[in-house]
């Protein structure tokens, strides 16, 4: 029973209790973690963390499974006023999602939308570098963070903004998934769209946003090689359980322009990116090429959607096709 099921796995729901079975949205079983979503609308506290134990002590011990994630749903609004978060997810790290996360932020702002940025990833936060906020720290009122504010006109909070650089945050799933829940019920003002930019992977800080932050849709970012496809195909199905539409995948380090002779060369392949959404039936945001000058940047707290060029345009291609699905959502 080991590998990816594809869908619900027959066995598994069976061994659930009925109370738990009937509320079960979607269960899954890949690499030996089971995943769960279930719908606990209607539920207390007490109600949901004893369900969440009986499901756990229940696939405990199945056949083929090694760990069991638990993610409940129950139709919450985003915070705030009519507020939508946009999650930015990728199956594994090296892949440019951070670097997407705060250029799509930025190219929003530019095209007038209020737009904040939440760097979800806890134990590896780089938006401060990214947006030139390092070294800041946010105030609070009212037991509710302020964010720090970046120079491109994006509102943004990080763990990054909240412990000295350099140190090493050694937290337990629930540890991390209440700094995350932190960062998003902050005091966001008029923010009308909170760009957060997940952890790679499909763990506890993935499960807590689905949970407590149910997003409005998702963006899914990998390289063209077959590796990377693999794992964000992962991310993908993580928010299909949840009932979370993908609004698409972007393509990055996507073809490389030698600085000397101009050529383009595709060191990681072309296109594979487009085909997997096709494939899965999602939309196709748009590429980002291999840039050295995106790197220095990115590296300088310059994001490229701020300037103009090539590399402005690619992320602010990506943006309007968010834009426009944000605007058809409504």
């Amino acid at each position: 029973m080991s590998g990816d099921t594809g869908g619900d796995d027959g066995a598994l729901r069976a061994a659930l209790p009925p109370s738990a079975r009937e509320r079960v949205q979607s269960l899954r079983l890949a690499d030996g973690v089971a995943t769960l979503v279930i719908d606990v609308a209607g539920m207390d506290r007490l109600e949901r963390d004893k369900l969440e134990i009986a499901v756990k002590d229940a696939l405990r011990g199945q056949p083929g499974v090694t760990e069991v994630r638990v993610a409940m749903t129950a139709d919450r609004p985003a915070p705030g006023p009519a507020r939508r978060i946009i999650a930015v997810g990728s199956g594994k790290g090296g892949v440019g999602k951070s670097t997407l996360s705060a250029n799509l932020a930025v190219a929003l702002a530019r095209a007038g939308r209020k737009v904040g940025l939440v760097d979800a990833d806890i134990y590896g936060p780089s938006q401060p570098r990214l947006l030139a906020t390092e070294g800041q720290r946010p105030q609070a009122r009212d037991k509710k963070l302020l964010p720090v504010q970046s120079p491109w006109g994006v509102p943004m909070l990080s763990m990054g903004h909240l412990v000295a650089p350099g140190q090493a945050i050694a937290w337990r799933g629930p540890m991390a998934g209440n700094a995350l829940a932190q960062l998003v019920d902050a005091e966001w003002g008029d923010v009308d769209v909170l760009i957060v930019d997940l952890p790679p992977g499909t763990g506890d800080v993935q499960l807590t946003m689905l949970q407590r932050f149910k997003p409005a849709g998702a963006v899914i970012v990998s390289t063209p090689q077959d590796l990377a496809l693999m794992d964000a195909t992962r991310a993908i199905q993580l928010f299909d359980q949840a009932q979370v539409p993908v609004i698409g995948m972007v393509e990055n380090m996507a073809g490389y322009a030698c600085p000397h002779c101009g050529e383009i060369s595709d060191p990681f392949g072309q296109g594979g990116a487009e085909a997997a959404a096709r494939s899965m039936g999602h939309p196709f945001l748009g590429r980002v090429p291999l840039d050295l000058a995106i790197r220095q940047d990115s590296d300088a707290g310059r994001p490229p959607a701020a300037g103009e060029g090539p590399q402005a345009d690619a992320f602010a291609a990506i943006a309007r096709r968010v834009a426009d699905w944000l605007d058809e959502a409504k």
